[in-house]
């Protein structure tokens, strides 16, 4: 099962309160997911460099995270922003979105060209137009580990 790595504080922020680890882990539950591991960025900066709990690592960023196991046919939770979205429907803290086809006119739509060298490595593409999002730099490191993790579990 692919495992989806985000902020605590983050994901509480997007869920509009905070949890023990007791109640977020057993809201986990009974969402059908788990939450497989509390680390902190620290530990992880460690854990890539093999050093030991005493050495030293640069800065002093002690953000918890949470290592949390979702299904594979739910892609939509592979980031924060579709977690957090799901978790809030769940708790009945939102609505379910509807999401609607634009109506555009045939020279107004944008084509997608793919390249033959590229079909070798990606055989399928898909792309979409985002209107109205505004990227931070923590929204366009979730997009882009988002489009890793999709890429990753989709061509396994």
């Amino acid at each position: 099962m692919p495992t989806v790595s985000v902020g605590r504080d983050l994901l509480y922020e997007a869920l509009g309160r905070t949890y023990t680890e007791d109640e977020f882990e057993s809201l986990c539950a009974d969402f059908g997911i788990e939450l497989d591991d509390v680390t902190t960025q620290k530990a992880i900066v460690r854990k890539e460099k093999h050093l030991k709990e005493d050495e030293e690592v640069s800065g002093n960023d002690e953000e918890v995270i949470y290592k949390i196991e979702v299904s594979a046919n739910r892609p939509d939770l592979l980031c924060l922003e579709g977690l957090a979205q799901a978790l809030r429907i769940f708790c009945w803290d939102d609505s379910a979105p509807k999401y609607k086809l634009a109506d555009i006119s045939k020279e107004s739509m944008l084509k997608m060209h793919v390249k033959p060298e590229t079909r070798q490595i990606r055989q399928f593409v898909v792309c979409a137009v985002l209107r109205g999002i505004t990227f931070n730099e923590a929204r366009y490191n979730s997009f882009i580990d988002l489009q890793n993790k999709l890429h990753q579990n989709t061509y396994r």
